[in-house]
């Protein structure tokens, strides 16, 4: 049959990205860390030279299903130098979100639960350069040192929603595991999140969270200060859920 994406375009207009997405998949995430069974979402793009009319959109889809299945962010690199030869690509990028969970137990009661995070794993191949950027989205709880300072008792606090991403590069594209990026988020807010407590929990985490009081800017602070501590490249992107406001109170910082 006649192949319409290989026709030559005399226009000459590269495109920067043209590929699928949406695209859900089973997949058994492995990070040397933890194992865990979803369904993912994957998008696929190449760079389109400035003569090639199209691309083989259905090779993505086979790049998925044969190399993805098995998402190790450790071999992304290996994966995406095989896609750009399948897909004849200058440059690709592969990006895949899932949510993934870690156990979380009670402080008094010691009973286990599950809470969740979502990450979002993008690597990009260009010309034999790579890099994959991994972002990790974890909720915590912060409670408001200005409330805590100006009241006779009681201080409000609130969920907070904490995205890092890390980008590695090179031989080292995976620099932070996701379990790594969950107890550094944690550590830089009043209290972790715990989905099952019982009272003498809920004693515990209160009190907590009145003893370490943090801004939002605190937490993008600290969040920021541990990761130039390991020389990991990162951004960090906060939204409290604030509980007495109308509105959220924001933060990003990169370094």
């Amino acid at each position: 049959m006649h192949d319409i994406q290989n026709e030559t375009d005399s226009r000459g207009i590269e495109l920067d990205r043209v590929g699928i997405d949406g695209v859900r998949y089973p997949v058994s995430f492995e990070d040397g860390h933890f194992r865990q069974e979803g369904i993912a979402d994957f998008g696929v793009t190449v760079r389109l030279q400035n003569d090639r009319r199209g691309t083989h959109m259905s090779r993505m889809v086979a790049l998925v299903h044969e190399h993805l299945q098995r998402f190790d962010p450790r071999r992304l690199p290996t994966v995406l130098k095989a896609g750009a030869g399948l897909l004849d690509a200058p440059a690709i990028t592969v990006a895949m979100a899932m949510p993934v969970s870690t156990t979380v137990v009670a402080p008094a009661s010691g009973r286990e639960s599950k809470q969740v995070h979502d990450i979002r794993i993008e690597g990009q191949w260009d010309n034999g350069n790579v890099t994959v950027q991994t972002a990790v989205t974890a909720e915590v709880t912060s409670l408001c040192p200005c409330s805590k300072a100006i009241s006779d008792y009681g201080a409000h606090n609130q969920r907070s929603k904490v995205t890092l991403t890390v980008t590695g590069q090179g031989d080292t594209p995976y620099p932070l595991s996701v379990h790594g990026a969950v107890r550094l988020l944690s550590s830089s807010a009043s209290a972790p999140v715990v989905p099952l407590v019982k009272r003498a929990d809920e004693r515990v985490l209160t009190m907590q969270a009145y003893d370490s009081p943090v801004l939002v800017e605190d937490m993008a602070r600290e969040v920021s200060a541990s990761c130039r501590a390991r020389g990991l490249r990162h951004a960090v992107s906060i939204r409290n859920l604030e509980s007495i406001h109308s509105h959220d109170a924001i933060a990003f910082i990169s370094g």
